[in-house]
């Protein structure tokens, strides 16, 4: 079956990958894809989503996977589906749980899902008189999408206050930021934690970390992330049993109550506190890099992806390697504060046994330059992944990747995965 899968990212392109690994055959299409996806597959123009429906009829696509969040929430998928096309991922409907962080915390507090303790407003009084009934580090939120970009943790009530103004001023993030979201800030670790839904039933993934921040140590700002490991041992049966019984399946019973059946991947961003998980946020598609980590231990994507669009999961037979993967992102100079200059990549030939089977790089930021070559171009350029039998194996090998990996300004943390270690 080809398939066609929409985005740009090292998320799509390791999408892309496993389905390859798996089935040579299949014919993959990316639109628009980047500079390495056209090694996997075909790249074609992001038009408008009519545009699309006639490509994948006209190519007799099989199916169609969706990666960034933007296009779930504008309705991609009811335009497919309208059309009678196979598509994986949730109506623009259910994309407000992660397109309106107002909605997500509603749908939460309305369906006695752990969450922390909000308010949503658009009204600076009410934001302020709220803040003050909080203990600093204060958490504020934009409600609409901001790339990753949209929630301030405030080490003070005066910030919070200064922060939630930019907001609904327009300032800070547009539109975006109209309404806000204030939330007391939960103090435990914090856990990636996917669920691939067909609308009634779901598949857990196991539990990845991620890290924010630029700088070894979680020092510097918050970037869309560093680098993640799989599975984490910090998520523990007793935290999936959780999760499974007080999120997962009332989200998934609450959606269908609502007129919303949730299909696709319900992202939870948690937070353990003393043992208890609580959502800090849903998202409604996989994390980047959490993606690239998770993939390489998939046994079968093809039908984890197939058999959630078409409804079927229970039938499916999911598995995964005992292993454990650990990527690291490489990035651009300039990353996060602005854009770097393009930067051509130059990767070393592969020489270490150690590596050659058990590591691979996830390209995300790179285009292909009329010389042929690869060049850096976007904030996060790459990811470097190893897999291991233990977590501190996979980090060696993607670490040894790394090395093998240059390109001018190049920057990555050096303790990707040192919670787990």
């Amino acid at each position: 079956m080809d398939i066609l899968i929409v985005g740009s990212g090292g998320r799509e392109y390791s999408i892309g990958l496993a389905l390859q690994q798996e089935n040579k055959s299949a014919k993959l299409y990316f639109s628009p894809g980047n500079g390495a996806t056209e090694n996997l597959g075909v790249n074609i123009p992001f038009g408008d989503f009519e545009a699309l429906c006639d490509f994948v009829e006209a190519n007799e696509i099989g199916l169609t996977i969706v990666g960034p969040e933007a296009p779930l929430v504008d309705g991609i998928v009811d335009a497919f589906k309208a059309r009678g096309l196979t598509i994986f991922g949730p109506s623009a409907a259910a994309a407000q749980l992660e397109g309106s962080k107002i909605f997500m915390k509603n749908f939460l507090s309305r369906h006695n899902i752990p969450t922390a303790k909000y308010v949503e407003t658009n009204s600076l009084e009410v934001a302020y008189r709220f803040i003050e009934t909080l203990t600093p580090p204060i958490v504020v939120k934009a409600d609409g999408l901001c790339g990753g970009k949209g929630v301030i943790i405030a080490q003070s009530h005066a910030q919070a206050k200064k922060e939630a103004g930019e907001m609904l001023s327009g300032n800070a993030f547009g539109e975006a930021g109209k309404s806000i979201v204030i939330e007391e800030f939960l103090d435990g670790y914090e856990l990636s934690v996917f669920a691939v839904c067909d609308g009634k039933d779901y598949i857990l993934l196991p539990a990845a970390q991620d890290h924010k921040r630029l700088l070894d140590n979680n020092e510097g700002p918050n970037t869309g992330g560093m680098g993640a490991y799989v599975p984490t041992p910090l998520a523990n049966e007793e935290i999936y049993k959780k999760l499974e019984e007080r999120a997962i399946k009332p989200t998934l019973s609450g959606m269908q109550s609502d007129g919303m059946p949730f299909t696709g991947v319900l992202f939870m961003g948690v937070m353990v506190v003393k043992g208890e998980p609580f959502i800090l946020e849903y998202n409604v598609r996989f994390g980047d890099p959490e993606c690239e980590v998770i993939m390489p231990l998939l046994k079968s994507p093809f039908e984890l992806f197939y058999k959630a669009a078409i409804g079927k999961l229970a039938s499916a037979n999911i598995e995964f390697y005992d292993k454990y993967a650990v990527g690291v992102v490489m990035a651009s100079k300039n990353y996060p504060y602005s854009q770097s200059v393009p930067a051509e990549i130059i990767i070393d030939d592969i020489v270490h046994d150690d590596i050659t089977g058990d590591s691979h790089i996830s390209f995300a930021g790179v285009s292909k330059g009329e010389d042929g070559k690869l060049y850096a171009t976007g904030g996060r350029v790459l990811v470097c992944v190893g897999v291991g039998d233990s977590i501190a194996q996979a980090q060696s090998k993607a670490y040894m990747l790394c090395g093998q990996v240059h390109f001018a300004g190049k920057q990555c943390r050096s303790d990707i995965a040192y919670q787990a270690l």
